[in-house]
């Protein structure tokens, strides 16, 4: 009697750790379940016509099943938004050229950012009112550059592939009109805010702007320029990156922002929004290098 007792306590014993095994196995894998689901939070900053593209990106579906909650923050200005990404005020920046951000890290070196995945070519543009064709425009006319150093640099170079100047061998992302070495129309060159571009088309001859302004200012630089860059090779440099930290570059949430830009339903809206302008470029960044 008392051995048949000993033997179903232990048999209630047994279930009812197995029963308490079970149930802590449920709640760990239900735990891990939850964890692994959980969304990873990450900031970028843009501006413009990127920073709605990011706001889309942000709200999409794609965003929700890469299990990413994007904050999408907006500074008009590349170099404070190069400042907050290395000061880690945000994760990552949307913004800028290969070149860009080239000018930017030998200006800055002890805030290096590193890009960590390429976007789009938006070819830059030579626009004039008075003009239909670069060759029209007339000896001592005046050019309009922007003011910074990697978009100066682009519009020279533009400038010379239109075979309007000619540029010395070393030309450089930080080199300027200072580095023209022809100009046999005597062209006059006046640099000006990139965002005033669409404004002032009316009162100078010719001016270049990026394409991300002349969208702005209601100019399509596949239609509307009288010369813009081609998608080649030679261009390459000009290739917008999503940029980061030196410590943020191997972050799984930076690698799935990355991979989430390039998604076909993002492409596709991004395609349809901006005419075809904004020209998807999905390389490694070695290709830039």
């Amino acid at each position: 009697m008392w051995k048949t007792a000993r033997s179903v306590a232990w048999i209630a014993g047994t279930l009812l750790a197995s029963v308490v095994l079970t149930i802590g196995i449920h709640y760990l894998s239900s735990g891990l379940r939850v964890h692994s689901s959980a969304k990873s939070s990450i900031s970028i900053v843009s501006e413009g016509s990127d920073y709605d593209i990011w706001r889309y990106i942000a709200k999409s579906n794609a965003a929700k099943k890469a299990g990413l909650k994007i904050t999408v923050k907006e500074i008009t200005d590349g170099v404070q938004m190069n400042k907050a990404t290395s000061q880690g005020t945000v994760d990552a920046n949307a913004f800028q050229s290969w070149t860009y951000l080239g000018a930017y890290n030998k200006q800055n070196p002890k805030g290096k950012l590193t890009a960590v995945g390429t976007t789009y070519l938006e070819p830059m543009g030579i626009y004039s009112k008075k003009y239909s064709n670069v060759k029209d425009i007339p000896e001592g006319a005046t050019i309009a550059l922007a003011n910074d150093a990697a978009d100066e640099s682009r519009g020279l170079l533009l400038l010379q592939e239109a075979k309007l100047i000619k540029l010395k061998k070393n030309f450089s992302a930080l080199s300027g009109v200072s580095d023209i070495v022809s100009n046999p129309k005597q062209f006059k060159f006046k640099t000006i805010d990139d965002h005033t571009g669409p404004r002032i088309l009316n009162q100078i001859d010719a001016v270049l702007i990026s394409n991300t302004i002349a969208l702005e200012g209601g100019l399509h630089v596949l239609t509307d320029s009288i010369y813009h860059e081609k998608v080649d090779q030679s261009t390459k440099n000009n290739v917008n990156v999503i940029a980061t930290s030196a410590k943020n570059k191997n972050s799984k949430s930076i690698k799935k922002l990355v991979k989430l830009y390039h998604q076909k339903d993002i492409q596709k809206y991004i395609k349809q929004k901006y005419y075809g302008t904004k020209i998807e470029v999905q390389k490694p960044i070695s290709y830039l290098n």
